[in-house]
């Protein structure tokens, strides 16, 4: 055994979301996007068969174009950090600190 051995403790807590999560997490928002913007598509189209005023073409035809930038840019933005797990100070009476050696009964 070492002595100066550290005594770090590594929660389950701090561990981070697997990576499918995430992944499943940003498909999620792209279709959304999507779906967003093809409605936008859809609208401008009726709307503008029904001559609607410009301005909500304009407000349609817009959302069509910049969505699919927005959800790309948002879909490859990255993992999103885990808010960290907030425990008291980690020393109650029923919380022992890792040691490296099997529990014996009734400890």
């Amino acid at each position: 055994m070492n002595p100066r051995r550290s005594e770090d403790v590594h929660l389950v807590t701090d561990a981070r979301r697997p990576l499918s999560e995430d992944i499943s997490a940003r498909q999620k928002r792209y279709l959304l996007s999507m779906g967003l913007r093809t409605s936008c598509f859809l609208g401008a189209v009726f709307a503008g068969l029904a001559h609607a005023p410009f301005w909500a073409v304009g407000v349609l035809v817009l959302g069509a174009i910049f969505l699919p930038y927005v959800a790309v840019v948002v879909a490859n933005a990255g993992r999103r950090p885990d808010p960290p797990a907030r425990l008291r100070d980690g020393q109650s009476r029923h919380h022992k600190r890792v040691s490296g050696s099997r529990p014996e009964i009734g400890s």
